[in-house]
């Protein structure tokens, strides 16, 4: 009696330690063809960066006249959506950032008319706010018993960038599936431990905190700097209790700190706002750029970002 009550003890507990797994907070994922996929298929467009040109993939291009992309994505999607990970559809997304382009091409700056710098995959991680970006890579292999596929997977924090996983292979070969039914056999014997990768990282997220990087710099014009005593308390010693306060268990780093700017990476930010909203780089700037904007400072102060996991606020003008 007493080993029966013991074994439905431990088969409860092994179902509640499931249901509570199977419950957690998924990150939402966004699939993407690689950019060495993209160039080597011709889909690579330029861009202007302030002044910089930069080659950047065409991921339009890549969706309207590739036949293979938008089944391959359509197959490993399926996969993970049956992992219970939540898609953001790649191919909508561009659809909805082209029909805004129009007014983002009018926006410009108030004081120099200086327009919206961003780059095509910003413009993307922005709408469509994934945790995660996935990009795939794959090529067809001709052998005697048939095509095979080889592929790279590999998924990237949409806010920092870091690789967070990856799996490679190829598949077994035969003369009769299409390429998207290969690539997907290929990658179900891989998927799990990739799946597994995945929700470690956004598990540490969830426990620990986004990471982004914050830089506080100031207009030359200021009569001020980071070393003006406010109250009897440098600017730069308010900015290290604003964040231990406001990040994650005090999370952070403080790379760099001089008189005229100071740089922080490894700045730990929560995942959701008080309403369950995902809250990124220039949501958690804003609260610094409020904290600067009211007593005892009144600073005027501009905020800036790039991407979702950058921050970029300058003292003393907008």
């Amino acid at each position: 009696m007493k080993k029966i009550s013991v074994l439905l003890i431990t088969l409860g507990l092994f179902a509640s330690s499931n249901m509570l797994y199977s419950q957690a907070k998924k990150p939402t994922l966004m699939i993407l063809p690689s950019d060495n996929w993209c160039e080597q298929r011709y889909f690579m467009t330029e861009f202007d960066n302030q002044g910089t040109k930069q080659k950047v993939p065409n991921y339009k291009q890549a969706f309207q006249e590739d036949v293979e992309i938008g089944q391959v994505i359509s197959k490993i999607g399926s996969l993970l959506i049956d992992r219970g990970f939540p898609l953001k559809d790649a191919e909508q997304e561009l659809k909805a950032i082209e029909a805004r382009s129009a007014e983002d091409n009018m926006t410009t700056s108030t004081t120099s008319g200086s327009s919206i710098a961003e780059s095509p995959l910003d413009k993307l991680k922005n709408k469509a706010k994934a945790d995660i970006v996935i990009q795939i890579w794959w090529k067809v292999n001709k052998t005697e018993q048939g095509k095979s596929v080889s592929f790279v997977l590999e998924a990237f924090d949409a806010y920092t960038s870091k690789r967070i996983a990856s799996s490679s292979g190829t598949g077994t070969a035969n003369s009769t599936d299409i390429v998207p039914i290969l690539l997907e056999k290929a990658i179900l014997s891989n998927i799990d431990p990739f799946t597994a990768q995945l929700q470690s990282h956004f598990d540490d997220m969830f426990n620990n905190g986004r990471e982004i990087l914050l830089t506080i710099k100031k207009w030359n014009s200021w009569d001020k700097n980071m070393e003006t005593e406010i109250e009897g308390k440098e600017i730069t010693d308010y900015v290290n209790t604003w964040l231990q306060q406001n990040t994650v268990k005090g999370k952070y780093n403080m790379a760099d700190a001089t008189e005229n700017i100071i740089r922080c990476d490894q700045v730990r930010i929560p995942l959701y706002d008080v309403n369950n909203n995902a809250i990124d780089a220039r949501q958690f700037g804003k609260g610094l750029q409020k904290y600067f904007k009211a007593a005892p400072f009144n600073f005027e102060v501009k905020l800036m970002t790039r991407g979702l996991g950058e921050a970029i606020l300058v003292l003393g003008e907008k």
